[in-house]
């Protein structure tokens, strides 16, 4: 069902931020930081594929980023949602549900036998494509699942996450050098805003969260192993 109802920016940013942090999807450890995928340490690690377990919540970010998409995009501005591997899938699924479009996904490689694809499901020539994910970091990943489904005929444009990092500028230049617009609900300075008001974390590590999120590759640097 499309939603009818349409919260600021702001107040969808809150609140989604409150609900990440109310399901323990937010961890923050600057004494002992986590390893990214690339091998560089981080304070901050964020796990989206826990909504798929909350109903309630997962519903509500849905709502919150069909929103989100028809405000800015428009409101018959596709034809297909697309999830990217794996992450995406359940909600892409959920957000085709709400707008009442076909859903397909793409996978991160051809899966090297059969029809060696890497979409799956009905994606046709001309259509117009939303990509959909859990989260964005760099953007790096949406280029490849673009590039993918443009290689279909079909266009794609945009691209919607429940949550950015919001941390590196280049992100959003990336991406538009491509001709993909972002759009998402919340980044890593409303869930440090909202942990501050909620007394969520203790006030040495959100201190030291907020010294990485204002020079990540900086801090990064003063900390590898």
């Amino acid at each position: 069902m499309i939603p009818t109802s349409y919260p600021s920016p702001e107040e969808i940013a809150r609140l989604s931020a409150r609900m990440l942090l109310e399901i323990e999807a937010v961890h923050l450890n600057a004494a002992d930081p986590f390893t990214l995928a690339s091998g560089l340490p981080s304070p901050t690690y964020i796990d989206c594929r826990k909504l798929i377990s909350f109903p309630r919540i997962r519903a509500t970010l849905m709502d919150f980023l069909a929103v989100t998409v028809m405000r800015n995009a428009g409101f018959e501005a596709f034809d297909n949602i697309a999830g990217g591997e794996t992450a995406g899938i359940p909600f892409a699924a959920m957000m085709a549900e709400r707008l009442g479009l076909p859903m397909t996904y793409v996978r991160k490689k051809p899966k090297g036998y059969g029809r060696n694809a890497r979409i799956e499901g009905v994606m046709s020539e001309g259509q117009r494509v939303l990509l959909v994910e859990d989260l964005t970091t760099d953007g790096g990943s949406k280029i490849s699942f673009v590039d993918a489904i443009r290689a279909t005929g079909a266009s794609c444009n945009h691209t919607a996450v429940i949550f950015y990092y919001g941390i590196f500028p280049q992100t959003s230049e990336m991406l538009g050098r491509h001709g993909v617009t972002l759009h998402h609900l919340c980044t890593w300075w409303d869930v440090l805003a909202e942990a501050k008001s909620s007394g969520a974390f203790d006030g040495e590590t959100l201190r030291e969260v907020e010294n990485f999120l204002h020079d990540p590759r900086g801090w990064q640097e003063a900390h590898r192993r």
